[in-house]
């Protein structure tokens, strides 16, 4: 069984030759829709709130605040696009940002071998999802959903309900605390992550070879693509990933409890998906992630210095969710009528 299916829906420069700059417009409002939302979101906001929202200490606010969520769905993006999905990300960095502090406060050990064995540890996860996926047959959903219910669980019973409180060393801390030039250095962290992944998916032969599992199995296998490899590969990416974003957590929080992490796991999912509908509709892409997760951070502090409550955040959230579906249909549609009319013509 496969979770998710990539099917690349950007219209090529000849089809758009031949649409009227009406159908041609049309044809890319899914491509550039939610970059323009998001410019939208940014002038709505600084014109209703042009004492706080347009401000660098807004910027830095929402640069730090939402790189967990831009790290972990860069992770959660991976494995989708060789169609396939990772819960591990949510309930992971529950795990291992509790894990990263008790190995320095309770065990002693220093905070680089901490991180080390965190590390380790998430692509040891990593792999054993992509072991329960490929080799145990499992679909992906059910096996990640049931492989994050047991790292919640041992972060659980680790911390036996309580926090995971005491001194860090300063080093540890700035893996989050510093900033550079202005900015925090999580903003760094993701643009470089940014940039390296947009480099391997679509400037590299593997990052083809990914796309062609995603769009289908046994055809990429038939081409000498290692299938089974790469999406084991995928998953250990994907594990690694998730097990920094819980050092930066860490980091970020100074302490480690049980109840923190899993918030995290709707945003993420909702940034790869809706990154998905844009850019290059159809197929989870770099570049559409960044923007979707920009958005979604654009929207929801917006939203809440106007006076948002609290709930604010996970209904924007399964709103943006909705919207990236009908989006990914709409785009959809627009294809199969873009070739009824190519076959009548």
């Amino acid at each position: 069984m496969q979770s998710l299916k990539s099917r690349a829906l950007e219209p090529t420069r000849s089809e758009l030759a031949t649409l009227s700059r009406y159908q041609a417009a049309i044809r890319l409002v899914p491509v550039y829709g939610l970059p323009l939302l998001g410019l939208l979101l940014i002038v709505l906001f600084s014109l209703l709130l042009p004492d706080t929202f347009p401000t660098a200490f807004n910027v830095r606010s929402i640069l730090s605040d939402k790189a967990i969520v831009a790290l972990l769905a860069f992770a959660a993006m991976i494995p989708m696009i060789c169609g396939r999905i990772d819960l591990t990300i949510g309930y992971g960095i529950v795990l291992w940002h509790i894990l990263a502090i008790s190995l320095q406060t309770v065990y002693g050990l220093p905070w680089p071998v901490a991180v080390l064995i965190v590390l380790f540890c998430g692509i040891i996860t990593g792999l054993i999802n992509g072991l329960l996926v490929e080799i145990a047959q499992i679909d992906s959903f059910i096996a990640t959903l049931g492989t994050g219910t047991v790292l919640y669980a041992l972060a659980l019973w680790h911390t036996d309900g309580r926090q995971m409180v005491g001194a860090l060393p300063a080093g540890f801390l700035k893996i989050n605390g510093i900033f550079i030039s202005g900015f925090p250095i999580t903003a760094f962290y993701v643009a470089a992550l940014t940039i390296a992944l947009w480099i391997i998916m679509e400037r590299l032969p593997i990052g083809r070879q990914l796309y062609a599992i995603g769009a289908s199995p046994k055809a990429a296998a038939l081409n000498g693509i290692p299938v089974r490899r790469y999406i084991m590969g995928s998953f250990v990416a994907s594990g690694l990933l998730t097990a920094f974003t819980g050092v930066v957590l860490a980091s970020k929080l100074r302490i480690g409890q049980a109840g923190v992490g899993l918030e995290y796991l709707l945003p993420a999912l909702v940034g790869a998906f809706l990154g998905s509908t844009t850019i290059k509709p159809g197929r989870v892409n770099v570049w559409g992630t960044l923007v979707a997760v920009l958005v979604l951070a654009v929207g929801i502090s917006g939203i809440q210095q106007l006076g948002g409550r609290f709930y604010v955040e996970p209904l924007f959230n399964g709103g943006m969710l909705i919207v990236a579906i009908a989006l990914a249909g709409y785009s959809q549609r627009s294809k199969r009528y873009a070739k009824a009319t190519d076959v009548q013509s």
